[in-house]
């Protein structure tokens, strides 16, 4: 054999083995969930130690409007909900959390018609107002309420309207520093949290950075929020990626369920 057709034939195998790799790792990467942990995590392990009497579960926006195809974000937040099974997810904390008599609180997200008049508002909030999402007709008014965007999820509102479940008044923006969720944990004795809701990036991560200034220790339920994913980036794994970073745990619900179960 002529040495060019040995190099002829080393070409050919060595483009053989590179396609072979190529596709080898494209089905790893394909196999792969984007949102999963690293293999050789480099911060150190923390975790939370849940107590029946120092401990809530505290969910966010549980409204029809984040978690419900008629609601007016479903568009951009339905693939990540249908994907981490949020709804699901969330009937199972609350019903986990009431078998075990923990304290339970939802912190809304409303607007009523005088919010309408703000000066200036960054991008989201913009665009919330444009939609009417989370409108009420005003904060002494309930007409239209139920069964409206703002209104709570039916799968949870046995739950939530049973005269036990805290419901706060509303935060404004993103997280609880306009609402009284603070108060009513402090006044009940909580100093830890299990936190989940929606939407992961927006309103439950500035929840978890607000409760662990506070002092808090909180748990993140990463499949019991969901996110919107639109070109300007995908929510959810955005908000993943800062849980991992300052979360003092971060469970999944069959994790959170089993140690709620387990007080």
């Amino acid at each position: 054999m002529s040495r060019r057709n040995l190099l002829r034939g080393g070409a050919a195998a060595s483009i053989a083995a590179a396609a072979v790799a190529t596709d080898a790792g494209a089905a790893r990467a394909q196999d792969a969930s984007p949102y999963a942990d690293p293999a050789e995590p480099v911060l150190p392990a923390s975790d939370v130690v849940l107590g029946r009497d120092d401990t809530a579960l505290v969910v966010v926006d549980p409204l029809i409007d984040f978690l419900s195809p008629k609601g007016v974000a479903w568009g951009v937040v339905g693939e990540s909900v249908t994907e981490q099974k949020t709804v699901e997810n969330i009937g199972r904390l609350f019903r986990a959390s009431k078998k075990a008599d923990l304290v339970v609180a939802v912190s809304p997200h409303y607007y009523y018609p005088t919010d309408h008049g703000w000066k200036f508002s960054g991008p989201l909030e913009k665009l919330m107002h444009a939609i009417g999402m989370f409108d009420r007709a005003g904060p002494l008014n309930l007409a239209g309420f139920e069964g409206s965007g703002a209104d709570f999820m039916p799968e949870y509102k046995d739950m939530i309207l049973d005269g036990k479940t805290i419901v706060t008044s509303p935060h404004k923006v993103y997280g609880p520093e306009t609402n009284d969720l603070d108060l009513q944990l402090r006044k009940r004795g909580v100093n830890k949290v299990v936190l989940a809701g929606m939407s992961a990036n927006l309103c439950v991560q500035a929840h978890l950075y607000n409760l662990l200034e506070r002092g808090y220790e909180v748990a993140v339920v990463r499949d019991a929020t969901a996110a919107a994913k639109i070109p300007e980036g995908d929510g959810y794994h955005a908000a993943l990626v800062n849980f991992r970073y300052v979360a003092n745990a971060l469970w999944t619900t069959d994790e959170a369920v089993r140690r709620i179960e387990a007080l």
